[in-house]
């Protein structure tokens, strides 16, 4: 019996930089043009917080971000020397000694132990906290790093929050996931950690990390600064030791430039008043000590800054294949919630909708996002993805492009992972694993995968201009750890630069 197979290379999105030039490559366009939102040279005030030691390390090495680093990797059509901030950005990293912040030492060693309790280890976070939240004044800086030692960066606890009656559901629905992902072809240790971003993880609640509890903490106040952490490693790292200074530079710097309210680049060629829509679940505990799902809305759009709201809680039993879904009542509410959102961030009403969910849609679901549209917005597509055991060889030694798109007896698969012919690379140890695509309801699957492909270049947390998953689902875990910590009565800053 003969399949027919159609394979078609989609073209690889370009992104936009200053004065509207194009480029596939960030670093590249970076060094050439600036970035999107250029205006000249930016001074970016920087806080600073940590250990004294540590602090000291970290202003010595923001300050050199000012300055030419050479790359070391054996690519250099990837891995770019970094020219200096200003020529990359456009911008002038400055730290005021007004906020610089120094944690006491002896407090920090008290605290921070191998076996820490519950209490201990709130009271570490708070140890920060206070003084991190001291910067959210009327004169404040426009981000803020936190600067932590290695041993801090993996510190994880287990959640005092929780009874034993909720540890042992935690711990079959863990056992749930894991065997879920036994179900991938040979996964690897670098798909095994995508696949947590395309699912829900119990993980995230039966533990409890500093960074983490630390980024909570700042969605209580309503005037708060974005935070960025700078791990003592990154710093001192030798150069034969992962990627080189200069790369560590392009990345720190990106990521900076964005939180302080920057836009490193833009997509070229999304249509104008679309808006694309990430849903996703989490685990959470209400007050009441019924365990649930959290579900949440991640939106972008070419015409405003990406944004998130917290949807309904779900019932643990709401559930269909052991993936959680919303009912009719919540999939409109959550609709009507992102529409709002656009109009009061645009002005305008969209002109069409585009939702990206990990799991197939219900019934439910579908009937209500679609009619949380109607009299609103034209057009709605809903489209799945999801992570799959199909693979694809060529003939020879080079790996699938990025951008294949592989259609089988009905069934779509999108390479945003593979060869990246720009580079002459393909950026991975194993054989590279696609996306499976469908959607509910008719949908233009390649004008889909075209989209996504676009979005797969929007995280301004790095400065590769790649990444395996779109923008709409890429924040999803991210956002979902945020809400493990908190409470019932904090809604989640909306903001992309509070989530990264």
């Amino acid at each position: 019996m003969s399949m027919a197979i159609k394979i078609k290379c989609l073209p690889e999105p370009e992104l936009q930089f200053s004065n509207g030039r194009r480029d596939l490559d960030p670093r590249r366009a970076l060094s050439a043009n600036g970035p999107a939102d250029h205006r000249g040279l930016r001074t970016i005030r920087i806080g600073l917080i940590g250990l004294k030691d540590d602090v000291n390390a970290a202003h010595a090495w923001i300050e050199n971000l000012g300055i030419f680093k050479a790359a070391h990797e054996r690519n250099a059509r990837r891995f770019r020397d970094w020219p200096g901030a200003e020529k990359a950005l456009g911008a002038k990293f400055e730290i005021e000694q007004q906020f610089v912040r120094i944690i006491d030492k002896l407090q920090f060693q008290r605290l921070f132990r191998q076996r820490i309790s519950g209490d201990e280890f709130e009271a570490l976070v708070e140890l920060f906290e206070g003084p991190l939240s001291a910067m959210f004044g009327d004169i404040r800086p426009d981000c803020i790093v936190v600067c932590i030692p290695d041993d801090l960066g993996d510190l994880r606890v287990q959640n005092p929050g929780l009874s034993a009656r909720d540890r042992r559901a935690l711990e079959i629905l863990k056992r749930e996931e894991e065997s879920a992902q036994g179900d991938l072809f040979a996964p690897t240790e670098e798909e095994l950690a995508e696949a947590e971003a395309l699912r829900t993880t119990a993980e995230d609640l039966l533990f409890r990390t500093f960074y983490r509890a630390l980024k909570a903490k700042v969605h209580k106040y309503d005037n708060a600064v974005p935070i960025q952490v700078l791990r003592r490693s990154t710093i001192d790292r030798p150069e034969d030791a992962g990627h080189s200074q200069a790369t560590r530079s392009w990345n720190f710097a990106t990521a900076l430039y964005y939180k302080a309210g920057g836009l490193p680049w833009r997509p070229a060629d999304l249509p104008e008043g679309v808006c694309f829509i990430g849903v996703s679940f989490h685990h959470l505990k209400k007050r009441g000590g019924h365990l649930v799902y959290a579900s949440v809305a991640q939106a972008f759009s070419s015409d405003h800054e990406p944004f998130c709201l917290k949807g309904a809680h779900i019932d643990h039993e709401q559930r269909c294949d052991r993936q959680p879904y919303l009912n009719k009542s919540q999939a409109f509410a959550m609709m009507r919630d992102i529409l709002h959102g656009y109009e009061k961030r645009t002005g305008v009403k969209p002109k069409r909708v585009v939702v990206h969910k990990t799991s197939m849609y219900q019934p439910e679901e579908e009937e209500g996002f679609r009619e949380g549209t109607k009299d609103i917005v034209p057009a709605c597509d809903l489209v799945w993805l999801r992570q799959t055991s199909f693979r694809l060889v060529r003939k020879g030694s080079q790996e699938p492009w990025r951008g294949t798109l592989c259609r089988i007896e009905g069934e779509s698969y999108l390479f945003t992972s593979g060869y990246v012919p720009w580079w002459d690379e393909f950026p991975g140890a194993h054989i590279p694993a696609p996306l499976q695509i469908g959607s509910a309801g008719p949908t233009d699957i390649e004008a889909r995968s075209k989209e996504i492909l676009t979005l797969s270049k929007m995280n301004w947390n790095s400065s590769d201009g790649i990444t395996r998953l779109p923008v709409t689902i890429l924040f999803a875990k991210k956002v979902g750890e945020i809400m493990t910590e908190l409470s019932d009565n904090v809604t989640p800053n909306p903001s992309f630069r509070f989530h990264t």
